[in-house]
């Protein structure tokens, strides 16, 4: 059987498949030159995606300034935002998380910094590490026209700077704001809730310990989130 059609939808036969943890380090990933040219204030949200939705959740809910984490999906149509159907890989939809985060504390390029260093490869191609299809592509969900400058602005600078061996294959496609539709219940807080679940050992918790270990002074070492209901 091969990892690379299992992805998330296979978690339950990870204990058979994964003997030890991946390694994860952090890419030493500059700050943005170009942040928002008028900063928000107060609450605010953003949408990202790179392969399966639990990890991304799992790094964002250790981040100081962040106030809540969503799983969900973004990019495709209301009536197939389920996991049932985009884990088909033809809906449009990818596996997502939006973020509310308090712009007095982080702002949004430093949320795109932690992102492209630690929570997940920005240069793989149709899919993360084990999760293979266009479900799990790296994508940034921009709100506004502010947001959408300024994820473009940074890949650019990211790709002038060669940081990666390789091209940045993040999209960037601007949504609106109802246009994230929350997963389903037994998803949300995954890795806070099933930490010595084998995908999230593998998979994930190095990427949590990889974000303390660049980016020590805007970790938080429990998720102090609302976990889901359900």
């Amino acid at each position: 059987m091969a990892l690379a059609v299992i992805g998330c939808a296979g978690a339950l036969l990870w204990p058979l498949l994964v003997p030890a943890a991946a390694e994860a380090e952090a890419i030493d990933v500059p700050t943005a030159e170009q942040p928002i040219a008028t900063a928000p204030t107060g609450m605010q949200t953003a949408v990202l995606a790179g392969g399966c939705f639990w990890g991304i959740e799992a790094v964002f809910e250790h981040v100081e300034g962040v106030t809540d984490v969503v799983s969900g999906y973004a990019g495709g149509d209301a009536d197939t935002a389920s996991y049932r159907a985009t884990s088909s890989g033809r809906t449009g939809h990818a596996e997502a998380v939006r973020i509310e985060y308090d712009s007095a504390v982080i702002g949004y390029t430093d949320l795109l910094q932690i992102y492209f260093s630690v929570a997940h490869d920005p240069t793989q191609v149709g899919g993360q590490g084990p999760d293979r299809g266009s479900q799990y592509r790296s994508a940034i969900f921009a709100l506004d026209a502010g947001q959408n400058r300024a994820a473009q602005d940074y890949i650019a600078q990211l790709d002038d700077a060669d940081v990666y061996d390789a091209p940045i294959a993040t999209e960037v496609t601007p949504i609106a704001a109802d246009a994230f539709y929350p997963a389903e219940a037994y998803h949300q807080d995954f890795a806070t809730r099933n930490p010595n679940h084998p995908y999230i050992r593998h998979w994930d918790a190095p990427k949590v310990s990889a974000l303390q270990a660049r980016f020590g002074d805007r970790y938080r070492a429990r998720p102090a989130l609302p976990l889901a209901s359900g």
